[in-house]
């Protein structure tokens, strides 16, 4: 039998239960166990299914917007907030303001009426009856009467090329008179658009609505009746059938019609034929127009990829502004919302241009274009993309315009970095005659330098600006940190010293310590370097950690930082227990036991989860230390594991028992190995 299978090792999980595993050699055992483009300058959505007409009210400053689909009217502010809503008006589209602003007529095909709406309190005040299938559409008011368009198959969803015709309401006298087939022989697809003339109150303008032939004629109402004074019908030029909006110019001699294909013509309305003259060119289909008094044109197209808006001053065929709205519906589709059929109108007496759009989920949004009879510059600034801190680059771009700034005109150049934010003014530079400019500075600050080139704007100009951003390469930054590669034991206070090199300004350094494992990262120190710039920071030390410093940067210095890895030795006890005295064999100090008593070897690591230690135990043999056994063994959630020795017939023998760490046993490197020292035993009868 082996001399050193007398011993009996019995690992516990209470020092009250044992169980017997056969380990060391063949007759030993052993027991196991653990403790314990330009858009609009304001944009609104509606709360609106679709738009049938758009009229605003100058004097109370209100926007009426009809909604077909809903059958309702809306009232908003000029910024599109809702102020009142009338309901009950099926299918209502067109609409009519009179004179006084105190009343807002509107065509309910749905109803076969005309209804009319208090502009204050948007509430009805009454309801006339234009007559059983008779669907009117549209509306204007002139000659002392309320004229409407209306076509009688609208119930049956399709018109024919001759089914439209206008009818009159007289609401002056006891009883409302109503008055119905004024045209017969124009041959209006759908009920007729309309729109009175705003320099004769007794003239009107129709045209067809719906996809067939096209038709357009005007009337003169003086008599009470309409009396047709010109008429186009059929014109290859304007063979597009419907129209989708239409105007007069403010002396009432010419027609505007926005029709499909990329078209808004214009009719000399004095002539019998209404003769078309030079139009205004548009995106895709034209879908609106109106015009201001002073003759400022506003064409509008559905243009999903296009401008959608253009603004031409009295007199020109050149836009002085265009306008593309953004899309504001699917994401990625690139395309922008579209202008509704009608959706352009002026405020009366003011400058400004209102436009109903329609993004491609149906959402509708009231567009306010504040300033759409100014030219629109556009400012480009060209700067080199990158550029070292200190050294003088060149600024330059053009300014150009649908109405050319003049040379020498002054754009105010600003530049924001680290150091200014919120700008330096870097005074102004003058327009070259080409339109063209070109400046020259050196950027004090590294980053991100943004060079803004603006322009104030004029009586017949728009604000405008363009920026450049240029990045300033920093000056690099010396900082380090001691430390590195060291080990220490479990349990040690280490001090950790940063030194920063020259900056800017930031005298500031951080000393963060990341110990491994599921430890969390902290800051150990933040503090201005002193004079020799160090900063210096203590840990305790309990496993293996990376510390860093780290220097933010400045306006000149760039950010940098340091690593120090510090390797920690894993704690390690280990105990003897229950022996009866101590004896001294040559220079040893062993515990000595009783062979009747166990002994208990306890082992202990700093806690870590899945930990494990090796228990190494070897027994003196014939003047040498022999191996008996060398073992893992997991550790309790404390750190700690226990083992008996069974001494029972071991009188007469010497051994000893270490705990030792292996460094990534069982996955686990947290800490750096550790070899405890040897415990002696020795037992007797």
């Amino acid at each position: 039998m082996d001399h050193w299978g007398v011993f009996y090792i019995v690992r516990k999980r209470s020092l009250s239960a044992a169980t017997a595993l056969a380990v060391l050699c063949s007759s030993a055992a052993l027991v196991a166990g653990t403790a314990g483009s330009a858009a609009a300058d304001s944009s609104l959505l509606l709360p609106l299914k679709s738009a049938g007409d758009v009229v605003v009210d100058g004097v109370h400053q209100r926007i009426f917007i009809s909604d077909p689909s809903a059958g309702k009217v809306v009232a908003t502010n000029y910024a599109g907030a809702v102020l009142a809503t009338a309901d009950a008006l099926p299918g209502v589209t067109g609409l009519a303001l009179s004179d006084d602003a105190s009343r807002l007529y509107a065509a309910v095909p749905g109803a076969d009426a005309v209804v009319a709406l208090d502009t204050r309190a948007v509430t009805e005040q009454a309801r006339y009856a234009t007559g059983a299938g008779t669907h009117p559409r549209f509306l204007a008011l002139a000659g002392g009467k309320i004229w409407f368009g209306y076509g009688s198959d609208l119930a049956n969803g399709a018109w024919g090329d001759d089914d439209g015709d206008i009818g009159s309401l007289d609401v002056s006298g006891a009883e409302p008179a109503v008055a119905l087939g004024q045209d017969t022989e124009t041959a209006y697809s759908g009920a007729p658009r309309l729109v009175a003339s705003p320099a004769n109150p007794n003239v009107i303008a129709a045209a067809g609505s719906y996809s067939g032939t096209f038709a357009l004629a005007t009337y003169d109402v003086t008599t009470g009746s309409a009396v047709r004074t010109a008429r186009a019908e059929g014109s290859a030029d304007a063979a597009r059938g419907m129209t989708n909006d239409l105007a007069y110019t403010p002396d009432g001699t010419r027609l505007i019609t926005a029709n499909p294909g990329g078209s808004h013509s214009v009719w000399q309305a004095s002539d019998r034929d209404l003769t078309q003259v030079a139009g205004y060119p548009s995106e895709y289909n034209g879908a609106a127009v109106a015009v201001a008094p002073d003759g400022t044109v506003a064409v509008g197209s559905d243009a999903v990829y296009g401008d959608d808006v253009f603004v031409y001053r009295p007199g020109e065929q050149t836009a002085v502004r265009h306008y593309d709205f953004p899309g504001t519906g699917y994401i990625g589709n690139g395309g922008g919302d579209e202008l509704v059929d009608g959706g352009l109108a002026w405020e009366p007496g003011g400058s400004r241009l209102f436009a109903v759009t329609r993004n491609d989920r149906g959402g509708l949004r009231l567009q306010r274009m504040d300033e759409p009879v100014k030219s629109a510059p556009a400012v480009t600034v060209q700067a080199p993309g990158t550029a070292p801190l200190d050294k003088a680059l060149t600024v330059s771009g053009t300014v150009t315009a649908s109405l050319q700034l003049p040379a020498g005109t002054p754009l105010t150049v600003t530049r924001y970095d680290a150091e200014a934010p919120n700008g330096k003014a870097l005074g102004t530079r003058p327009l070259g005659a080409n339109g063209a400019y070109s400046f020259t500075d050196t950027p004090t600050a590294a980053g991100t330098v943004t060079y803004k080139v603006a322009y104030a704007g004029d009586a017949e100009h728009a604000t405008a600006a363009g920026i450049a951003r240029v990045k300033v390469a920093y000056k690099p930054t010396a900082i380090s940190l001691d430390r590195n590669g060291t080990v220490v034991n479990y349990g040690t206070t280490v001090t950790y010293t940063a030194t920063l090199g020259a900056t800017y300004k930031n005298r500031v350094v951080e000393i963060w310590a990341d110990p491994w494992g599921y430890e969390p990262k902290r800051l150990l120190k933040r503090g201005t370097v002193n004079a020799q710039g160090k900063l210096s920071a203590s840990m305790w030390m309990n496993r293996d950690t990376t510390v860093t410093a780290v220097f933010a940067g400045d306006a000149r210095n760039g950010a940098a930082s340091a690593r120090s890895g510090v390797y920690t030795r894993a704690g390690v006890t280990t105990t003897l227990s229950r022996h009866y005295k101590w004896t001294k064999i040559g220079t040893t100090w062993y515990q000595t036991y009783h062979q009747s008593t166990d002994a208990l070897i306890t082992t202990w690591h700093n806690a870590y989860p899945g930990r494990y230690t090796r228990i190494d135990f070897q027994v003196y043999v014939q003047g040498a230390w022999q191996t008996g056994f060398s073992e893992f063994y997991e550790l309790g959630s404390d750190g700690k594991m226990y083992l008996t020795l069974d001494n029972d017939g071991a009188a007469g023998y010497r051994a000893r028992v270490r705990s030792v760490y292996v460094d990534g046993y069982n996955g686990d490197n947290v800490n750096a190995g550790v070899t405890g020292p040897w415990k002696y035993l020795n037992v007797t009868r």
